[in-house]
């Protein structure tokens, strides 16, 4: 009988000498394709072919790509098709099969992974496998006879379209909690089934109590109900795994581990088990792109007292070079291996610190259940890696820079577009990321672009989608949230612009929310003040209207990191946390009419020392804005404004002048300056 012919791609393996078989090579195409598509230089199409073999030649590459693209368009249940309501009825009563066969009356699906990101790789979205729900926060709970979701208020109108109310109640998770919803309906004696991957040891406590309140119990499963059920869950992401070089760190992995192993001596801890993949990327200056948007790859980690850290993940993530430049003291293991490591700590009987808010509930029970001591610790990651360093803070600024002249190009290019009314909030939002990927460093986006026009920008965290999609009317207000990764930073830049002529209303609510920003941005406060100190200054003169906004003032952000990173923050929430050098926040104040328009003005920050006078009894502190982009003095009514307030916008302008001018064309540039001088007719009279 004649050897079976082998398959093109089998055959060009063999003749490549690639150290794989076909079946190991489909395996990591599979996790290729349930990974975000790379983007930019670091993450160019073909990055993944590093993952098959150092050296991937044309014939072969070409071979890859096209398996890949196959494997993307295979059916992984998290796409509708059709025109009919999502199909929650068949997968509902699948579920409640799994679920009676494990002898359990209920299931709790949150929106969540093993870490609690927040982004989900595509095999952790079982929320929207099961309800259709597209939004970045929910929660399911499915009982016997009934089932409800629960949304907060950026996201009730969307599951409202989304979600079949057929077969979920679909609740505002303010007005009626999941917790008040399964005390209501969870019967006495039932069991409340629960994944402990998915929830933190604090919020299991929480849960536990209202289950008992029920007269019910809250029980662990071994095996996710979803997961057995879900005939064509993707495999987890499999993207290759970077290290970035001390010109964008400024700051070795020996160092930064050095100095979190004097935290757990002073905390007398024997170790940390670190859950935040962010933690582990500052830690080891290891990137990835195993989630969207924020470049990381997935992995659990041990840091010891003696400064070793064990890393757990896919070991595929890593190349040989990859492997020997991160050291001795950093050892790669298998994801498989990573409870059996918490045992062993336990076995010896060690001090081990977890983040209790943040930690999967099996983490701590394993080492619990094996003899070890809990003790729970803030990750003590955060801070240092929110205290950016010179390097850090020099990259911020650069990527800011190549930022601006990219927001700027989208404004004037705006300004000379939009009264020809054909551009939608699409077509914009397509547009400013062109002129971003023409930047150096650039590495994709750092969350979904917001861009609302009218009402939908009243929108907090609106999304445009094609059923969504609005024109840029004339004599509306167009909100573009947007930001970008880079190398060396990472961005996040609100402005709301004038398309046409504004109202008087509109010109007031946005000098209102400009004088918030403004006050902000000239703060001085000593050392140990909190963001939620400074929160109030922000909303002073909204609520001297009578009006305020319903979102946070400020956000921490990372350096090639999360775009949203803590521990500081600026809110009306209480926090302990105070504003170090070098942090990095952004401000960004708004105002929302509902059913009409939004506004909010937002530049990131950096924490700096402020000049202090030769009497201070305590160091002083300031803001230097990093963001470099016009702010639209059209929607400005002059008269709401004092000296102080029109000398730093014109002073803000001259930054951003000088700063982007030499880096401009020659139109965009006359746009710009233009646009930003005072004495132009068509714009407030400002002082020279």
């Amino acid at each position: 009988m004649d050897k079976p012919t082998l398959g093109a791609l089998e055959q060009a393996l063999f003749d490549h000498n690639i150290d794989h078989s076909i079946d190991e090579v489909r395996d990591i195409i599979n996790g290729v394709a349930a990974s975000p598509e790379p983007n930019g230089a670091m993450g160019a199409p073909d990055v993944w072919h590093r993952l098959i073999g150092s050296s991937v030649q044309p014939e072969l590459a070409g071979l890859l790509s096209s398996e890949l693209a196959l494997a993307r368009k295979t059916d992984d249940g998290l796409t509708k098709s059709g025109t009919g309501p999502w199909p929650s009825a068949n997968r509902l009563a699948d579920l409640r099969k799994e679920m009676k066969a494990q002898s359990i009356d209920g299931f709790i699906i949150p929106l969540a992974d093993e870490h609690q990101g927040e982004y989900v790789p595509k095999n952790a979205q079982r929320l929207t496998w099961l309800t259709g729900f597209t939004g970045s926060a929910g929660l399911a709970v499915v009982l016997a006879s009934k089932a409800a979701i629960f949304v907060d208020g950026r996201y009730t109108l969307q599951a409202g379209e989304q979600v079949d109310s057929d077969h979920f109640e679909i609740n505002h998770l303010v007005d009626t909690p999941a917790d008040n919803w399964i005390a209501d309906n969870l019967n006495a004696g039932e069991e409340l089934g629960f994944d402990p991957w998915l929830h933190t040891a604090d919020g299991v406590g929480r849960l536990r109590r209202v289950c008992e309140k029920a007269g019910g119990k809250l029980t662990p499963v071994s095996t996710n109900p979803v997961d057995a059920v879900w005939a064509s869950q993707p495999p987890p992401s499999l993207t290759p795994a970077h290290l970035l070089d001390s010109s964008f760190t400024g700051s070795k992995s020996a160092d930064k581990r050095q100095e979190i192993s004097e935290i757990l001596k002073s905390e007398n801890v024997d170790a940390f088990v670190l859950t935040a993949p962010d933690s582990i990327a500052w830690l080891s200056n290891m990137r990835g792109g195993d989630v969207p948007y924020t470049p990381f790859s997935l992995a659990f980690g041990i840091i010891h007292a003696d400064s070793s850290l064990d890393i757990y993940s896919d070991l595929r993530k890593f190349t040989d070079s990859v492997i020997e430049t991160l050291g001795d003291d950093v050892t790669l293991h298998p994801r498989a291996e990573f409870l059996s490591a918490l045992q062993h700590l336990g076995s010896k009987k060690l001090k081990v610190g977890i983040d209790l808010m943040s930690a999967a509930e099996i983490i701590s029970q394993k080492i619990k259940e094996s003899g070890g001591i809990i003790q729970r610790l803030t990750d003590p990651c955060q801070l240092p890696k929110a205290r950016k360093n010179e390097v850090e803070l020099n990259g911020m600024r650069q990527a800011h820079l190549r930022d601006g002249v990219a927001l700027t190009r989208f404004l004037a290019w705006l300004d000379k577009n939009a009264p020809k009314g054909e551009l939608s909030e699409m077509s914009a939002a397509e547009q400013l990321e062109k002129f971003r990927r023409e930047g150096e460093h650039i590495q994709g986006l750092s969350f979904p672009t917001i861009s609302g026009s009218g009402p939908n920008g009243a929108i907090v965290h609106y999304r445009v989608t094609q059923q969504s999609n609005r024109k840029l009317d004339q004599n509306s207000l167009y909100l573009v949230d947007s930001g970008a990764q880079y190398l060396d930073g990472t961005t996040d830049v609100t402005r709301t612009i004038a398309i046409g002529t504004p109202s008087a209303e509109m010109k007031d609510r946005f000098t209102r929310v400009l004088k918030g920003h403004i006050a902000l941005a000239r703060a001085v406060f000593p050392e140990g003040t909190s963001g939620s100190q400074l929160d109030i200054l922000a909303r002073s003169s909204l609520w001297q209207a009578g009006i305020d906004y319903d979102h946070g003032t400020g956000h921490g952000v990372g350096s090639f990191l999360g775009v949203h990173e803590g521990p500081h923050r600026i809110s009306k929430m209480p926090s302990r946390v105070a504003l170090e050098p070098g942090m990095v926040v952004s401000n960004e104040p708004g105002y929302y009419k509902s059913g009409e328009f939004g506004i909010r003005i937002e530049n990131l920050v950096a924490v700096v020392e402020a000049s202090a006078p030769d009497n201070a009894e305590r160091p002083l502190y300031c803001f230097e804005t990093l963001t470099l982009a016009p702010i639209d003095l059209t929607l400005i009514d002059n008269n709401l404004l004092n000296q102080g307030e029109l000398d730093w916008i014109d002073g803000y302008h001259e930054k951003v002048r000088k700063a982007l001018s030499p880096m401009l064309d020659e139109e965009t540039k006359k746009w710009l300056i233009e646009t930003t001088k005072y004495g132009n007719s068509d714009k407030p009279k400002f002082p020279n």
